[in-house]
């Protein structure tokens, strides 16, 4: 989650005029970097690259591990965070992989500074992250909308499974399905609350994901739910599809559908 976000849930008072200096200032410290300017041309080329096609975003809950991957072979998929903790266990890779959380980033650096995958990282990622061919970086703005052009800025929504959202819509994906999206934590706490991880992580699908003392943010499942409802809105608004291909879950805001009949059906409108 941005510092922004965070300064709005800490300070009951909201400052108009703070928050916007506040926003400003990060812009401009942004786009004052040459890497700024390299991205976000990169992320105009990619403006409606893949019109009328579809993607599958591969999230990161136990349920991925109930999922056949291998169905995406022919299909662009966006894995997220630390989706490579899966490789040894699966010969799926996606087609991109994008991180929001700066913990995420930091802890995943080593991969992400080693890998030909192209990335799509949030831009405190180039604090860990070497400029690269493959990586593009995000800026992140507390403005609470859906960036269907996200050469700019777009917002973070609680969880890099709607930033994911953003990015397929701006690159023109017609549908997309979510897998391993199971919306359900063993782990309980406060919301976005920064804790440290005990020695195994029981809620995604790789025990090592977060543990061993790892910094982590807790979920926000009803600030993901109400910016996932937003995102299907906008994508039912501009003749899209958001579906859930998971594997259980609690997740009920998309409609329900297998991930074989998404891949295997080529009109999926009502």
């Amino acid at each position: 989650m941005p510092e922004e976000q965070f300064l709005l849930h800490r300070h009951p008072t909201l400052n108009p005029y703070l928050s916007g200096v506040n926003l400003i200032l990060k812009r401009l410290r942004w786009d004052i970097t040459l890497e700024s300017w390299r991205s976000r041309y990169k992320l105009k080329r990619l403006a409606n690259r893949f019109a009328d096609q579809n993607a599958v975003i591969v999230c990161n809950g136990p349920s991925l591990l109930k999922s056949d991957l291998s169905l995406l072979k022919k299909t662009f998929s966006f894995g997220l965070n630390k989706i490579n903790l899966l490789f040894d266990k699966s010969d799926f890779r996606p087609s991109c992989i994008v991180a929001a959380n700066p913990f995420v980033i930091k802890q995943n650096a080593n991969f992400f500074n080693q890998t030909e995958i192209p990335l799509f990282l949030d831009s405190e990622g180039t604090r860990f992250i070497r400029s690269g061919k493959n990586v593009t970086f995000f800026h992140s703005s507390n403005l609470p909308r859906f960036s269907r052009d996200c050469s700019m800025s777009l917002f973070q929504g609680f969880t890099v499974t709607y930033v994911s959202m953003q990015l397929v819509f701006h690159m023109g994906f017609k549908n997309v399905a979510l897998v391993g999206c199971d919306h359900n934590y063993v782990t309980t706490g406060i919301s976005n609350k920064i804790v440290v991880s005990r020695e195994k992580d029981p809620d995604h699908f790789d025990q090592n994901y977060f543990s061993g003392g790892d910094k982590w943010q807790l979920p926000d499942l009803l600030g993901s739910e109400l910016y996932y409802t937003l995102a299907r809105d906008v994508y039912q608004q501009n003749r899209r599809r958001i579906f859930n291909a998971t594997e259980g879950g609690k997740l009920e805001v998309f409609p329900r559908i297998s991930l074989e009949d998404f891949i295997g059906t080529t009109s999926l409108q009502d």
